[in-house]
């Protein structure tokens, strides 16, 4: 969290014609130009991904919901696996495509370009590289929400019925475009500078980066491919993360729009929508786990007791709650300037533990990456006390309960707070921990496997739509991914 890059509004323009070469003069804005540099989209691009990735708008990204972090308090839907009636699949599909990817497109066209001088011509690879790296982590997590998604045939402006590709074909391609860009990068060159919100260009920090994505990749399909897995996690090890200053985070500001999308869901709104979930904190209780100081606040129980006695209370998951009942969010969270996160070394060290287990060689056995995992975890949320965590009987990886996907599963929730998207793919990996059934819920088969498809799509591409549902086994929310074996 000590990396700090700070960014403005990109603003776009469009260009005016006239009729004559006066007006044309006249028209012609000399300090905001109507050609919008690559390098700028990319920072766009970033912006929008992070603001995607960290917000918990029950609009577009509620998958601080379905992981069981949060739940709602008045309205919810959401927590009750309803994602039809604000058409959050769509929303995903237009922060994806129209505006991320497309971004990082432009940028790549504007940039390709560029003539540059024989000097520059490593720093303007390195450009490419990186945007086709953020290609990759856009296109993973589409995948895992998804199934199949348009990508073969996806942002071509001539195309936009485009048909959908199986998501093993995708991951396969990914892989390979992300071994390519891994292995153009030139770290002893530059790249964007201050255009890049993540690292500031620093070209090895986007190597580790890289390599990282890489392992989380081959993880998430390891119960598909499992040799694939075993070689692209030993070979991409080594030039990974290190330690938690190679976290990836993109660092907000104190004012809109430039603060983290939590503080305007959380605090700007003026709304009070989310508590913590039951399902969190009665974890963290019965393991005593520090953390719960950052994660939730305390809240008096005398109401419920009769007793004056402030304790972490979660929100029952999936029915209607009172705010002023339970904890809430932790105040470092709510903070305008709290970090956006994208990758870190914590959320690594639980993989490599996964990858031990599996038999993989990784510089380490399960023990040791899965309490580097939670150290890191407590290192980055400022909580003393981890090695006297990791010691207890019911925390040690000797002595937890349950088998190695349990305690893995378990750890890596606890660690990944906030970070939905991550805990869910975990979660549908390693079916740990155990999730609570919401009111609406007959049965644990009612929690979603993946998002069904945008509505839109069955009407504007219904053809594409009806092949890609057969493609995957039916676009319902219990059809798995393909990377989801068990």
């Amino acid at each position: 969290m000590k990396r700090i890059l700070y960014f403005l509004p990109i603003l776009f323009v469009f260009a005016t014609t006239s009729c004559t070469d006066k007006f044309e003069e006249f028209n012609t804005d000399t300090k905001n130009p109507s050609v919008v540099p690559g390098e700028s989209l990319f920072t766009n691009a970033q912006k929008e991904l992070s603001d995607y990735v960290n917000n918990t708008s029950v609009n577009i990204n509620i998958f601080k919901l379905i992981s069981q972090y949060w739940t709602e308090t008045t309205y919810i839907d959401e927590a009750n696996y309803d994602l039809v009636t604000r058409n959050i699949a769509q929303n995903i599909f237009n922060r994806g495509y129209l505006i991320v990817l497309n971004d990082l497109k432009e940028a790549a066209t504007l940039i390709e370009a560029t003539e540059v001088n024989s000097s520059e011509t490593a720093v303007k690879n390195n450009k490419l590289q990186i945007i086709e790296i953020m290609n990759v982590y856009v296109f993973a997590h589409l995948v895992d929400v998804f199934g199949a998604v348009p990508y073969t045939e996806a942002l071509n402006i001539a195309d936009v019925y485009p048909s959908y590709d199986a998501g093993s074909d995708i991951y396969a391609d990914l892989f390979t475009r992300l071994d390519a860009a891994i292995a153009g990068l030139d770290a002893s060159a530059d790249s964007y500078d201050n255009a890049d919100l993540y690292y500031g260009g620093d070209v090895a920090s986007w190597v580790k980066f890289a390599n990282t994505l890489k392992i989380r990749m081959a993880i998430t399909t390891a119960d598909a491919n499992d040799s694939y897995s075993k070689s692209a996690i030993e070979a991409a090890v080594d030039g990974a993360f290190e330690s938690n200053d190679d976290d990836c985070l993109l660092q907000y500001l104190s004012s809109s729009p430039n603060y983290n999308q939590l503080y305007a869901d959380l605090v700007a709104s003026g709304r009070h929508d989310f508590v913590p979930a039951n399902t969190i904190v009665d974890v963290m209780n019965d393991l005593d786990d520090p953390r719960r100081s950052v994660y939730f606040t305390e809240t008096d129980t005398s109401t419920v007791t009769g007793v004056e006695k402030l304790a972490y209370v979660g929100g029952e998951y999936g029915y209607s709650n009172s705010y002023s009942q339970y904890s809430h969010i932790g105040d470092m969270i709510q903070e305008p300037t709290f970090p956006g996160i994208m990758l870190t070394y914590s959320e690594l060290c639980f993989y490599l533990a996964e990858a031990a287990e599996r038999g993989y060689d990784v510089d380490g056995t399960a023990a040791e990456w899965y309490g580097k995992g939670i150290e890191a975890s407590f290192d980055f949320w400022g909580v003393s006390g981890a090695e006297a965590y990791i010691a207890k009987t019911d925390v040690a990886y000797a002595t937890a309960s349950g088998t190695w996907k349990e305690k893995i599963g378990v750890q890596s929730w606890l660690a990944n707070y906030t970070r939905g998207a991550t805990a869910y793919n975990t979660w549908r990996r390693l079916d740990y921990p155990i999730f609570n059934l919401p009111e609406d819920a007959e049965s644990y088969s009612d929690i979603p496997v993946r998002f069904t498809f945008p509505v839109n799509e069955q009407t504007l591409n219904a053809e594409n739509y009806a092949a890609a549902s057969t493609m995957i086994g039916g676009d319902v929310i219990s059809t798995k991914i393909f990377w989801d074996k068990n």
